[in-house]
């Protein structure tokens, strides 16, 4: 099994920043497929950032220039650097880990952006 954590989530003013992480343990083979994702209430969830296949980073539309993926692999964590945030940003952030045909999700963490 894959346990994802993640946390660094928070309430910040507009324009403000904020950095989250998502911890994965158990059975992980690697963290090169993951993504971090988002869903604001009565919204569908959205892709915020990915690594593609070829290790290179991508993002959503909304998200673009002002997000930014990353990742330690020795630390088997992700982290997902937000600047300039909006109110338009508030929304339950997840990560995701695809591995031998299975997909794993965290338990989410709040960002609220306040205007």
């Amino acid at each position: 099994q894959v346990q994802l954590v993640e946390s660094g989530g928070g309430l910040v003013q507009s324009g403000g920043s904020l950095t989250l992480s998502c911890v994965a343990s158990g059975s992980v083979l690697t963290i090169n497929h993951m993504a971090w994702h988002r869903q604001a209430p009565g919204k569908e969830r959205e892709l915020v950032a990915i690594f593609t296949f070829e290790g290179k980073p991508k993002y959503g539309d909304s998200v673009k220039d002002r997000f930014t993926i990353s990742r330690d692999i020795a630390k088997n964590t992700l982290y997902l650097q937000m600047t300039n945030l909006k109110p338009e940003d508030t929304a339950v952030y997840n990560c995701c880990l695809a591995q031998a045909g299975n997909l794993y999700w965290g338990q989410g963490t709040q960002v609220t952006v306040s205007s």
